[in-house]
């Protein structure tokens, strides 16, 4: 009996170890051999491969592959008919989205996108690159970039359009930046033919699902305690929390518990100001997933 697989395209380079931390979280135990490009899943109807963001999209499109996670520039740079299903925003060090930003030397005296006019930029992003150009109606020559874009200008080009999240790689090259082409993020996608398969659209859009609660999840914690009940409204005040909190009786009539889900960041302001708010038993514990 011929066992039904779902093909996944993961990201190989800068994205894979955020995206298998994902996945690890989303409920996915994912290994891989040194020098394989095949990880395994501890999920026997999932098949994955790692591939280079760049050409995810293209394989998807083309079938090779059910479904494929990569970024919206190299959606759009390839111009791939695929079906977007969900929006992840991390990028490979952050939990924000990635910016296609035009950069030149600190130096320089181009200091907005008019002054490219006529001017040579370097990019891997070309044909995103260049329809940002022509949207500006600016006419200027953009090429093809195999790396170390950062290094190339004022020597070999006269501007660039590089990938950027903080900042910081741009800094450290003086570079300035001058505009923006693109925001980008992360993004689940599927062969369209292989969404309209029942199975596979069920499985896919679980995987979907668990991965979105994984990152909703990220930084936040859950909070429960023990109150007075003349103290709830105080306390509930004093919570930031992600949706109302959920407040349970006790066996002691005069208390209740209370449980809420809030940022990791602000627990530390929160629990003294509950404390001498006469809250006990104050629990704080990790979440894995978040579903709304």
């Amino acid at each position: 009996m011929k066992t039904n697989k779902l093909k996944i395209a993961l990201p190989a380079g800068s994205l894979k170890e955020s995206t298998f931390e994902f996945l690890k979280k989303a409920g996915y135990k994912i290994s891989l051999s040194e020098r394989s490009y095949f990880p395994v899943v501890d999920d026997s109807e999932i098949e994955c491969m790692l591939i280079r963001a760049q050409e995810i999209s293209r394989y998807v499109e083309a079938g090779k592959f059910d479904v494929g996670i990569t970024g919206k520039d190299w959606i759009l740079e390839n111009g791939s008919d695929v079906q977007e299903i969900a929006e992840l925003k991390y990028s490979k060090k952050s939990m924000g989205p990635t910016n296609l930003v035009i950069a030149v030397p600190e130096s320089s005296n181009i200091n907005n996108i008019k002054d490219l006019e006529g001017k040579t930029i370097a990019t891997e992003l070309v044909k995103v690159t260049k329809q940002y150009f022509e949207a500006n109606k600016i006419k200027a020559n953009v090429e093809f970039s195999w790396g170390a874009t950062e290094a190339k200008t004022p020597y070999l080009v006269d501007a660039i359009a590089e990938l950027s999240e903080s900042g910081a790689s741009l800094k450290a090259n003086r570079l300035k930046v001058i505009g923006t082409v693109m925001q980008s993020t992360s993004r689940i996608i599927a062969n369209k033919t292989s969404y309209k398969d029942c199975w596979k659209k069920q499985k896919i859009d679980t995987l979907a699902t668990l991965i979105k609660s994984a990152l909703d999840a990220e930084n936040m914690v859950g909070l429960k305690m023990n109150a007075p009940k003349n103290k709830i409204e105080k306390i509930i005040n004093s919570i930031s929390s992600l949706r109302k909190p959920t407040i349970s009786n006790l066996s002691d009539k005069k208390w209740c518990s209370i449980e809420s889900v809030l940022p990791e960041e602000k627990v530390k302001n929160i629990i003294p100001l509950i404390k001498k708010l006469g809250a006990e038993g104050i629990v704080e514990y990790p979440i894995n997933k978040i579903i709304y």
